[in-house]
């Protein structure tokens, strides 16, 4: 018998766990255990939002995974960052709140995820937010634990940058998560007073006084425990045997949610003879669909100090800039640094935009240079619908071994055209009237490089991904999906997964917010509740209407 035991047992801490967690210790008669591979949200990095680079860049609260070597990105390993703390990936994350392009979610349905249309899903992404600067409507929700706002006092590069794209004429964009998510504009981030937020800490932490949920740290998951094909609990590194009575819900993210399922028996059959796992249930698709949006920067460094960083010219600055937030938890720090963002269609003809324009009013930060040195500006096109495909696999049956990263990028020739188109705008924007007097000089990829495959020997040698994987368990109803629209995982019983894994395909954009989303209906589905009503949009949404 396991020394604990729990109808209940969510694994892993994350934004959707958190988010899980939380809402079943709602019900007073059931018990919920919480378990996370990591530790408590304690490290100061985690917190202050501008330190979202030191954050990611921090061992002790990232598991730093890396990919296979990858033939699309000049035979490089790609860094696969994932949060091992509360918290999850929401505490290393840029904290952007964006949901996806409403349309992403009509695609999930027409995928075989059935219930989680657009309108479907709406009220679950309403039900959490606290808009801070939008009003209520069918789009936005207030009184919701999770806390969405503006940056306040934005650098004045993004205001430039702006300009710049409307003198492209491409359109303007006020609200992202509205009708439509194409165009420029100021973008809104998960910030409640001067620190970032997480469902972690606007959802668990007010939860952890419930009697009946339990958050237990530093508990890896090593394989699920199973009777027959009936799930019955887990096994914990460290020998520990946790029960459920009643459901185990994976939410360890699209990388470890496949790899526990692989090393406990649920699989593609030949894989899991190969590294010596015993077969519970041949699923071949476990593992799979792996994809995540690759990016490449245009950077500029220049001599004018009007971006973020750090140089003597700007120290003054910089020094009232720690003053306001220690005294108020205002200024720069308080800020997520991406202030702004724009959804573009690189080809007038596409249905909906193909690329992100990250814009960072400063020089590109890295996990090596936290802090930047010296003053610059970037807009790093993200790829937001690749049509690469791989898959993770395990290394061992012992999952405190890293798994087989294989995600394929730009393996598809087609997914490497946007982003050269993208590059291509990226430079004419920095070539208009607004940014002539920063007088700023491309470093990268560089003047040198100009033609079509100049460019594209370039994103592959300088590319990297964003750090949103998923579609490794994904919904579906065919032989290679993994979880029902219920997000119970086939040929077993009382096990779901809920986390990103089980995106059909990943939103046009930042995933967390969809992750949350996930979590949230999970819980509702996991008590039996009805489901929201779907929303009633407006006519000019772009999303079906029915």
């Amino acid at each position: 018998m396991p020394v604990l035991e729990f109808d209940y047992v969510v694994v892993g801490a994350g934004s959707a766990g958190a988010a899980l967690a939380a809402r079943l210790s709602e019900r007073e008669d059931v018990t919920v255990a919480l378990l996370e591979a990591g530790g408590n949200d304690t490290h100061p990095f985690i917190h202050v939002p501008s330190g979202v680079a030191a954050a990611i860049g921090t061992k002790a609260i990232n598991w730093r995974f890396e990919t296979v070597p990858q033939p699309g990105m000049a035979g490089r390993r790609i860094p696969v960052p994932r949060g091992k703390v509360v918290g999850g990936s929401g505490q290393i994350n840029g904290m952007v709140y964006f949901r996806g392009h409403p349309t992403d979610f009509d695609e999930w349905a027409d995928m075989g995820a059935t219930g989680w249309s657009y309108r479907e899903v709406l009220p679950y992404f309403t039900r959490t937010e606290n808009n801070e600067d939008l009003p209520e409507s069918v789009f936005h929700g207030k009184g919701g634990p999770i806390n969405v706002k503006y940056v306040r006092n934005p650098n004045q590069l993004n205001y430039d940058y702006m300009d710049a794209l409307a003198s492209l004429q491409f359109p303007r964009r006020d609200d992202f998560n509205g009708v439509d998510s194409e165009g420029y504009g100021f973008r809104q981030g998960l910030i409640r007073d001067g620190f970032r937020e997480s469902t972690a800490r606007s959802m668990l932490h007010p939860a952890e006084s419930r009697r009946n949920l339990t958050v237990l740290t530093q508990a890896q998951v090593a394989r699920i425990l199973f009777e027959g094909k009936r799930t019955m609990g887990v096994l914990l590194t460290d020998g520990r045997e946790v029960g459920a009575r009643r459901e185990v819900i994976l939410c360890a993210g699209a990388v470890q949610s496949p790899q526990i399922l692989l090393a406990s028996g649920v699989g593609p059959a030949a894989h899991l003879k190969e590294v010596g796992v015993e077969l519970v249930h041949d699923l071949p698709g476990v593992g799979g669909n792996y994809h995540d949006h690759v990016a490449c920067p245009v950077h500029m460094e220049t001599d004018d100090f009007t971006s973020y960083g750090v140089s003597w010219k700007a120290l003054p600055r910089g020094a009232w800039n720690v003053l306001q937030y220690l005294w108020n938890r205002t200024g720069p720090f308080a800020g997520n640094v991406f202030e702004s963002v724009a959804f573009l269609k690189t080809d007038p003809s596409l249905s909906k935009p193909d690329v992100q324009f990250v814009f960072q009013p400063a020089k590109r930060l890295t996990t090596k240079i936290p802090l930047p040195i010296g003053h610059g500006y970037a807009i790093s096109p993200v790829g937001l619908y690749p049509k690469s495909r791989g898959t993770l696999r395990l290394a061992s049956a012992d999952v405190r071994e890293a798994p087989l990263i294989d995600p394929q990028l730009l393996s598809v020739e087609e997914d490497i055209e946007p982003l050269v188109r993208a590059l291509k705008i990226a430079r004419r924007a920095f070539a208009a009237p607004s940014f002539e007097k920063y007088r700023g000089v491309e470093v990268a990829p560089g003047p040198d490089v100009q033609s079509d495959e100049e460019i594209k020997a370039f994103i592959r040698s300088a590319g990297y991904t964003v750090h949103h994987p998923g579609g490794t368990c994904r919904i579906g109803v065919d032989k290679d999906a993994v979880v029902d629209p219920d997000l119970k995982v086939h040929g077993v019983e009382g096990l779901r997964v809920a986390d990103a894994a089980v995106m059909p395909k990943m939103v046009g954009g930042n995933s967390n917010a969809a992750c949350v989303m996930i979590g949230e209906r999970a819980a509702d589905k996991i008590l039996g509740k009805p489901d929201l009503p779907p929303a009633v949009l407006p006519p000019e949404s772009v999303a079906r209407k029915s």
